[in-house]
């Protein structure tokens, strides 16, 4: 196993044991504060994102959190008071390079989940494919309760997984969603025993990258681009997503591996 620190507060670890090539963890860590989102956290995020996006290597990315208590309890209230409205107009694009990391990571992401989520803490896990949550979450987007929006793509992701109206009941109440009801909801994906979310992010994670590179990477880029379009125009984002892999020496090693009846060693191009 790898890792590579970005900045204080962002570890990357490249994971090699097997069942896990390809997958690597982005894991937020700083502690002491449940990960609030800092300026300088936010700028960290956004370059592990960059290196994670061009990493052919990389397959999955998994974000865990080092904290027992916390996935991630959103922005640095505590900096952002010390702000003047020149420095918070100049902070705005620092924090929205780390949602739009993320969201714009060009492989699958699944996000691990424990303790709280709020806020931007629950964006982040939005911009994730997929959201594991152990019993412990507690999930929500408070913004309004402290005068201001979800602005880490809260306000566009959360009625992309749950509906209009359920979205707009959750950000206007600003109230919190325990484990059980937020998979209920749809607000997580999946809902494992407690102090399990890591491991279970990890085994999806495996499973995941144990596919196509390419194969994924393009069935994300047709999934997300899709999103929201007039069906035949998603049809087209699908087909231009099929041509760009049906040529690929990955989809060549995969129907060989297929009739030789063998794993595939995919190569990635």
């Amino acid at each position: 196993m790898g890792e590579e620190r970005f900045g204080e507060f962002v570890l990357v670890r490249r994971h090699g044991e097997e069942g896990e090539e390809g997958v690597a963890e982005l894991v937020l860590d700083r502690p002491k504060a449940m990960n609030a989102v800092s300026t300088e956290m936010a700028r960290s995020l956004a370059a592990a994102c960059a290196a994670l996006g061009g990493d052919q290597g990389v397959r999955v990315v998994v974000v865990t959190s080092t904290h027992e208590r916390a996935f991630c309890v959103g922005a640095d209230l505590k900096e952002r008071n010390s702000f003047s409205d020149a420095e918070l107009v100049r902070q705005r694009p620092v924090a929205r390079g780390a949602y739009t990391g993320v969201l714009e990571l060009p492989v699958p992401t699944v996000a691990a989940v424990h303790g709280f989520a709020l806020g931007g803490g629950f964006e982040l896990a939005l911009a994730c494919d997929l959201i594991v949550a152990d019993g412990t979450a507690v999930v929500g987007l408070p913004e309004v309760s402290v005068g201001v929006i979800p602005g880490g793509g809260g306000t566009q992701l959360l009625p992309r997984r749950v509906g209009a109206a359920r979205a707009a009941e959750l950000i206007f109440t600003a109230r919190r969603v325990e484990a059980e009801e937020a998979y209920r909801l749809g607000l997580v994906d999946q809902l494992v025993p407690v102090g399990e979310d890591r491991s279970a992010a990890l085994a999806l994670a495996g499973r995941i990258a144990a596919n196509s590179p390419v194969g994924l990477r393009a069935a994300k880029r047709a999934l997300r681009l899709g999103q929201g379009l007039e069906l035949r125009a998603g049809l087209e984002v699908e087909d231009a997503a099929w041509r760009a892999v049906a040529f690929s020496g990955d989809r060549a090693e995969g129907v060989a591996a297929f009739n030789e009846r063998r794993a595939p060693r995919w190569p990635g191009v």
